[in-house]
């Protein structure tokens, strides 16, 4: 066999199992995401963690209204008022009820619900959109991402097989297995089919595959790569920068700079 023809061989196989191991996916795993259209709102139970960041609303208490409070790493907050509160893992209606009685130790207030509290910056919770995408990395979480919007943020790029993207929902037990589905971007974009979009969760993961031409080309990138790179090292010693028969500022990509 020729070195043309193992090359060939090499890189076939390397896209099979590259293609192989990308879709794992099964489309009855969709029904493990809630659809943006079948209710108003989500993550009714937000739970506060570092670095989400909470405003404090108290009209009747000029000192603590409009505050705005980053959670520090031990899960605290403090006003010059109030003192520390303890608010990781607890909800906004959680941490209004624990500075409501702080309040209340201090002031005369009216009404049952003195005290509202927001979430003004979504910080600890993040989804992840990676693979062939021109922003890849995690996203702040908000409770109301779909993947349509995620794929909208994150741009898939021209080595993107946006007709097999793999919407992901790692297993958090050793006993379960991961929910994957695939989504027709191709569709949503072209067609306007937003049948399959889902509301993400925290975690989630959204991966763009590369297309089959596009593995091919990382494939025989990652094996000549390292070829060129000893030639041109070679060439380099026999032929130094300034030395006579030289070709200055030659690159193993073969052209000047």
């Amino acid at each position: 066999m020729g070195r043309s023809q193992k090359l060939g061989t090499v890189v076939a196989l390397a896209s099979i199992s590259l293609i192989a191991g990308c879709f794992a996916s099964n489309p009855e795993d969709i029904q493990a995401w809630v659809r943006p259209y079948e209710v108003n709102v989500t993550a009714e139970n937000y739970t506060v963690q570092p670095p989400d960041e909470i405003e404090i609303h108290c009209s009747q208490v000029a000192e603590v209204h409009m505050q705005r409070q980053r959670v520090r790493p031990d899960g605290k907050v403090s006003f010059e008022v109030l003192g520390e509160i303890d608010v990781a893992g607890k909800t906004p209606q959680e941490i209004a009820t624990l500075v409501s009685n702080r309040v209340k130790e201090l002031y005369t207030l009216p009404g049952d619900h003195p005290v509202d509290v927001r979430i003004a910056t979504y910080n600890s919770k993040v989804y992840y959109v990676v693979g062939q995408v021109m922003r890849p990395g995690p996203r702040n979480y908000t409770g109301r991402d779909s993947a349509i919007m995620a794929l909208a943020s994150a741009q898939p790029n021209i080595m993107a097989w946006d007709k097999r993207i793999q919407v992901i929902r790692p297993a958090i037990h050793e006993d379960e297995d991961p929910r994957i589905f695939e989504l027709n971007y191709d569709k949503v974009t072209t067609r306007g089919d937003a049948t399959k979009d889902v509301l993400l969760e925290e975690g989630d993961i959204i991966y763009v595959p590369p297309t089959i031409l596009a593995s091919i080309g990382m494939v025989l990138e990652e094996f000549i790569s390292p070829v060129a790179r000893a030639f041109y090292g070679a060439y380099l010693v026999q032929n130094p920068p300034g030395s006579t028969g030289s070709t200055e500022g030659y690159n193993p990509n073969g052209s000047r700079y």
